[in-house]
């Protein structure tokens, strides 16, 4: 089943528990957008406190607890039983990381609106303005069902497979770093950023194309591989790319933000 389903999909999915999870790095909260007009009886999901846990050592968004997983996405009515659709407004990155966080916590059945509420809107369905309130949802956060790279696990990947730095290829150079302290990149990563898994439109590109371009970058059958970027994730939506095209991915959850938390480990530039 592909991951991702179009707006007409959704609309014939009417059992399905629709997340919004607009958000922006830096901000406004993404629920001033929600609360101006969103997928019918969709509900607000805020990347930060519902699909992270507080920045730290271990990076600006490591993976949350699972309890606290568990307790947010049942407030939000999600239920093992009943499918998961996930959108926001900008190319799904900020979708990719729920899509990403429910799967490793093992909901079987999650999928991302492609393209988006701009999707969604093109085709001339309805925005809603209300503020539904779901019944209590079942889910039963069971970490596991994603693979996962810590820090030592990345540079090993980026020595001997594939780790593909999912940043803005300047950031990967090291000529800037807007967040981070420290600029450059793992050593041996391969620069990939996410804007080109997309069309302008917002939307995925193709399978076909999305396999030629990792293929060219190294992901090839019998290499692992991996990706990473600034804090874990945009890097969701480069693993999310790769199962549309059909390559098996790990994500470093902690990515750049916890790589150079720790001044011992190597950077690289260029």
């Amino acid at each position: 089943m592909s991951p991702l389903i179009t707006p007409a999909g959704l609309a014939a999915l009417p059992e399905a528990s629709v997340l919004d999870v607009r958000w922006k790095l830096g901000g406004p909260p993404g629920i001033e957008e929600y609360r101006r007009g969103h997928v019918p009886d969709a509900v607000f999901c805020d990347l930060e406190a519902d699909l992270a846990g507080p920045p730290g050592p271990r990076g600006r968004h490591p993976l949350p607890e699972a309890g606290r997983f568990q307790t947010a996405m049942r407030r939000l009515g999600v239920s093992a039983s009943r499918p998961v659709v996930v959108y926001d407004d900008a190319g799904s990155m900020a979708a990719a990381r729920a899509w990403w966080t429910l799967r490793y916590f093992g909901h079987p059945d999650v999928r991302v609106l492609d393209g988006g509420l701009r999707a969604w809107s093109a085709e001339g369905r309805p925005l809603s303005t209300g503020t539904p309130e779901p019944a209590p949802g079942d889910f039963t956060a069971r970490p596991g069902g994603m693979p996962v790279l810590d820090a030592d696990a990345a540079a090993e990947l980026a020595a001997e497979g594939v780790l593909l730095d999912a940043r803005a290829a300047e950031r990967y150079r090291g000529e800037v770093e807007p967040i981070d302290p420290v600029a450059g990149h793992v050593p041996g990563a391969v620069s990939a950023p996410t804007t080109e898994n997309v069309e302008p439109s917002g939307r995925f590109h193709p399978p076909h194309f999305l396999r030629e371009r990792f293929n060219t970058l190294g992901a090839v059958p019998g290499v692992e591989v991996g990706a990473y970027c600034g804090s874990g994730v945009t890097a969701a939506h480069q693993v999310l790319a790769l199962e549309v095209a059909g390559i098996p991915a790990s994500l470093y959850v902690g990515s750049w933000s916890e790589w150079v938390a720790d001044p011992s480990r190597p950077v690289a530039t260029g």
